[in-house]
């Protein structure tokens, strides 16, 4: 089976293609636009493998939460190439891929959602997650528990996030950012089991509806109109 996989839920985008269980993983050339170097990218990789469009049976990509821009060329890249090839979709929540990556068994999932605001998720192995979510460093729920890992860019971010979570915590991953290779990891059971979307289907998950910060908020918190 071959998946091709995208996320450029962030700056860091990239993407991965797998090949019966075999992950080829290419970074998004970084200071430019996704738009402008994800097909290329995409084009160049399923040659370097000596493949095609036509050789896929599905594309997968991650949803969301992250930058609003990049969740939305993420999604339309999906969908036109899966209408182009009849190929069906999946949609993966990147804070799922992010805690997947993490090598984790409980892990705490912290994206920095800019606007002072952090998504974030809880999932553990095997067992029920926290739907992704959106809130102040400062109003982040906490596990009754500790022993829990926790990372994302959030916690470099927000510095009261570790301050909070200091009990509850006992291993730091501050520097994972989403990645196309653990979207692929997930897909790939997912489209073998039939649960592909029709793209027509499929949308961003946005989290929050707000994308900026009005005049008054930003001159109300230091900031300059």
């Amino acid at each position: 089976m071959n998946l091709l996989a995208i996320d450029t839920s962030t700056e860091s985008g990239s993407i991965a293609l797998w090949c019966d269980g075999e992950l080829l993983q290419r970074r998004c050339p970084a200071g430019l636009a996704h738009s402008q170097t994800l097909l290329p990218l995409l084009g160049s990789t399923l040659k370097a493998a000596g493949l095609g469009y036509r050789d896929l049976h599905g594309i997968a990509f991650a949803a969301g939460p992250g930058s609003f821009t990049g969740l939305r060329v993420a999604c339309g890249v999906a969908q036109g190439l899966a209408v182009a090839h009849a190929l069906p979709v999946i949609a993966v929540g990147t804070l799922e891929a992010m805690a997947l990556a993490s090598g984790g068994e409980r892990v705490i999932v912290l994206l920095d959602a800019r606007m002072g605001e952090v998504y974030h998720g809880r999932f553990v192995a095997g067992g029920p997650a926290l739907a992704a979510a959106v809130c102040h460093p400062g109003e982040l729920p906490l596990p009754d528990t500790a022993g829990w890992l926790a990372c994302g860019n959030g916690l470099a971010a927000h510095p009261l996030l570790r301050q909070r979570l200091s009990e509850r915590v006992c291993d730091w991953l501050p520097d994972l950012l989403p990645d196309a290779g653990s979207v692929a990891r997930l897909a790939a059971p997912r489209l073998a089991r039939g649960e592909g979307m029709d793209p027509a289907a499929v949308a961003p998950v946005y989290v929050r509806n707000k994308v900026a910060l009005t005049i008054a908020e930003r001159l109300a918190s230091g900031g300059r109109a």
